[in-house]
């Protein structure tokens, strides 16, 4: 049975949440108002049971991984440099697109992409796991 993991990309206005298997299957993705982190996390571990939170190492790390450690989740902090700017360029793998943005190759991409550098905070875990197993 697989490993869930949440990924957490932390913020002051807002963070980005992923649920992935430890196969690096996105299961769930969202960016979340920093003041309702609490809630959204507290609906989804009702639904599903995750064994770890994966977080971002810089901004507010320090300030959430108390938060979530204080809700009794294990953090496992992973270098966060640059994720924000692959979310970016990585936010179509993730997020199919609609429409006409289907058959277009070049596609705006939404500004909060927060979810997607969550989501790549728990593929550098998984890789760094792999590396030291």
């Amino acid at each position: 049975m697989s490993e869930l993991l949440l990924g957490f990309d932390p913020g002051r206005d807002k963070c980005g949440l992923a649920l992935m298997t430890d196969q690096g299957s996105l299961l769930w993705h969202q960016v979340c108002p920093a003041d309702q982190v609490g809630e959204v996390i507290g609906a989804l571990a009702r639904r599903y049971a995750w064994q770890r939170v994966i977080m971002g190492n810089q901004t507010t790390s320090a300030a959430w991984q108390t938060y979530l450690t204080g809700l009794g989740w294990e953090v496992t902090l992973v270098d966060e440099r640059f994720s924000s700017q692959e979310a970016r360029r990585r936010y179509w793998e993730f997020v199919q697109p609609r429409g006409i943005w289907r058959w277009l190759p070049w596609r705006p991409t939404p500004p909060a992409c927060d979810d997607i550098a969550a989501a790549i905070l728990v593929g550098r875990y998984l890789k760094e796991k792999n590396i030291h197993a």
